[in-house]
């Protein structure tokens, strides 16, 4: 029985998950739109979103919590080019948005196994 069991497994161990997950939301900040699976997609929907909001109220604040914000960004993401663009570009994008930064559009299945296909995007504002 799976009552009361946070987070989607994806058919991986753990830490190929965490690794698939980082990638997905790189990719994320970095294409602004991705193709993948629908289980992926929502698997990594609530970690882009966190880290948008992360960035958002670094931006607001003042200089110590936006380095604070910076390295718990850097962290996730592994990457400084994708952080800086997700400080610089993205979160000022969505400084009046209150969620919902991004958006999932169904494509149908996928030929080879029938998986549910998604487009994953950022929301333009």
């Amino acid at each position: 029985m799976r009552h009361r069991v946070a987070g989607r497994v994806l058919g991986r161990e753990s830490d190929e998950r965490k690794a698939l997950r980082r990638i997905l939301v790189k990719q994320l900040f970095e294409h602004e739109r991705i193709r993948t699976t629908r289980a992926k997609a929502l698997a990594v929907r609530g970690q882009a979103e966190r880290l948008i909001t992360l960035a958002k109220r670094g931006n607001e604040a003042g200089d110590a919590k936006m380095v604070h914000a910076r390295r718990l960004a850097a962290a996730r993401l592994a990457d400084p080019g994708i952080v800086k663009k997700l400080f610089d570009d993205i979160a000022p994008r969505y400084a009046n948005r209150p969620g919902g930064y991004t958006r999932i559009i169904k494509l149908g299945p996928r030929q080879g196994d029938a998986a549910e296909m998604v487009i994953l995007e950022l929301v333009e504002d």
